[in-house]
């Protein structure tokens, strides 16, 4: 069958048409699938994300309760305690010890 110049013009562009729109719709169907899988791995980061903050905000805590209750057990370490009864070596005069 022979069309006509004029039909065979609007012809070609219908199937061209017609083969990029079955295209496009394919890639659309792709992209619509990664942008799923790419959602449900981002929920999953998420939901690490919230685990590991809460963990963290409990060694936290514990952290802060340990450390408050080491104060008050023994509020300053460093600082010396001048009640307490001097070593039992002595220094001589010329500066050595002596053990008593």
């Amino acid at each position: 069958m022979h069309l006509s110049p004029s039909l065979r013009h609007h012809a070609v562009p219908e199937q061209v048409m017609e083969r990029l729109n079955t295209h496009l719709y394919l890639q659309n169907c792709c992209i619509m699938k990664e942008n799923e899988r790419l959602r449900k791995k981002a929920q999953l980061l998420n939901q690490e994300k919230q685990a590991l903050l809460s963990q963290l905000k409990q060694k936290q805590k514990q952290n802060q309760t340990l450390a408050s209750s080491s104060a008050t057990s023994n509020p300053n370490p460093k600082i010396p305690d001048l009640n307490a009864t001097p070593p039992s070596s002595t220094m001589t005069s010329s500066g050595s010890k002596l053990s008593t």
